[in-house]
């Protein structure tokens, strides 16, 4: 019997990437951004092969990208101080994040664990900035994605 199997995903940091996966999306990015206005011409500007390229184009994509009108869920441990929850709230709002769950644990040892699941179709910026801006927050002692 044939076993299905399901797609996995990992964030992985790009410069363990093999290089193909890079020129792959460096070729990809050529083409979104309109530098290059054929796969055959991307895929020579980055040296690769056409076949690479679509071999692998659908199986790398830009973590940024992962954010455009996709649910990302991050977690943020916050001190345990009044209007902490409130501050990382309207720092998201005013960012134009929907926040579409909140589950926060009950504070121990001076920090509470929030996991926020967010909307983020409306963001301007990547979401690697809008985790440092959450990281830099005085309220905010980790902050990490965890599934977009």
């Amino acid at each position: 019997m044939e076993t299905i199997q399901k797609h996995k995903y990992f964030i992985v940091e790009s410069t363990v990437l093999p290089e193909i996966y890079l020129k792959v999306a460096e070729a990809k990015r050529l083409l979104e951004t309109g530098e290059e206005r054929t796969v055959n011409a991307a895929a020579r500007r980055t040296g690769i092969s056409r076949s690479a390229f679509y071999k692998y184009k659908d199986a790398i994509r830009p973590f940024q990208d992962m954010m455009r009108g996709h649910i990302v869920t991050i977690q943020v441990l916050l001190r345990n101080e009044t209007g902490a929850l409130s501050s990382v709230l309207n720092l998201l709002a005013d960012r134009g994040v929907n926040v579409l769950t909140i589950n926060q644990s009950i504070p121990g040892g001076g920090a509470a664990a929030v996991t926020l699941g967010l909307e983020t179709g409306g963001v301007a910026g990547e979401l690697e900035e809008l985790l440092a801006v959450l990281r830099q927050e005085r309220e905010v002692i980790r902050c990490e994605v965890l599934a977009a």
